[in-house]
């Protein structure tokens, strides 16, 4: 088989780069998207140095010119887009009385759009080749979370957006999964404990604390379930979402 291609929305830092490095690790060449291209080479020279292949590419995923050039260099770079994991996502944290138009419009571009943009960029490569992966990056905040009115909408869209793709893609080979991670130790849950004027070991160590397996998680625990899902054993698992969260959510 030759080597299959992955793209990587968000994988500058967090859940997206160590998404990225496990695909690497599992054999794909990665493009590794990013707001600006200068902000996914730290990514690529992580998996370059592990004898992986990589390309860092700049685009605003919520911009569909972007998003296809990105695509196409891609594709230039490596060949046709197999995997294709949306995890590109911002915050803009409010009460809903105090949200304006643009914390709305923002989360939902990156999120929803982003999502839809490039799942439909990359679709027509994976269903010449007969074999498509495309993993989307939900929440647990999907289920509600106050002060994310916005956050918590794009990532239940996200999940509805998942399974309608399982059954329009399924007959060509790709399948469509979703992840909803609980708490993640990342730059944007540290910026949440910020918003909410608590330490973030404080805000780990209380999260932690209601947590069954009594820890926060990381990004390489999601990074793993995107590889197997990525994988050829996960070809009969279609149009799921997948709480990673260390037990059952209240």
């Amino acid at each position: 088989m030759s080597q299959r291609v992955a793209i990587v929305t968000g994988a500058a830092r967090g859940i997206g780069a160590a998404a990225a490095r496990r695909l690497a690790a599992s054999g794909h060449a990665v493009g590794v998207v990013d707001l600006t291209e200068d902000g996914g080479r730290e990514t690529v020279e992580a998996i370059t140095a592990a004898g992986g292949k990589a390309v860092a590419v700049g685009a605003d995923v919520s911009d569909p010119a972007q998003v296809d050039a990105a695509v196409k260099r891609v594709v230039a770079e490596f060949g046709p887009v197999a995997v294709l994991v949306n995890n590109a996502g911002v915050l803009r944290d409010n009460l809903l009385f105090k949200m304006t138009d643009d914390d709305w419009d923002t989360v939902m571009g990156v999120h929803l759009k982003g999502a839809f943009l490039m799942s439909r960029a990359c679709q027509s490569h994976m269903v010449e080749q007969r074999f498509g992966r495309i993993v989307n990056l939900s929440s647990s905040s999907a289920l509600g979370n106050r002060g994310q009115a916005n956050y918590s909408a794009a990532k239940a869209g996200l999940q509805g957006f998942t399974k309608t793709l399982a059954i329009e893609l399924g007959q060509f080979g790709v399948t469509a999964n979703a992840i909803a991670p609980g708490f993640i130790a990342t730059e944007m849950t540290a910026a949440t404990a910020a918003r909410m004027g608590v330490d973030f070991e404080e805000f780990q160590k209380a999260s932690a604390a209601r947590i069954p397996v009594r820890r926060v998680g990381t990004p390489d625990d999601i990074g793993a379930l995107v590889a197997f899902l990525a994988g050829d054993d996960a070809g009969f698992i279609s149009g799921q979402v997948i709480y990673v969260a260390g037990g059952p959510l209240d």
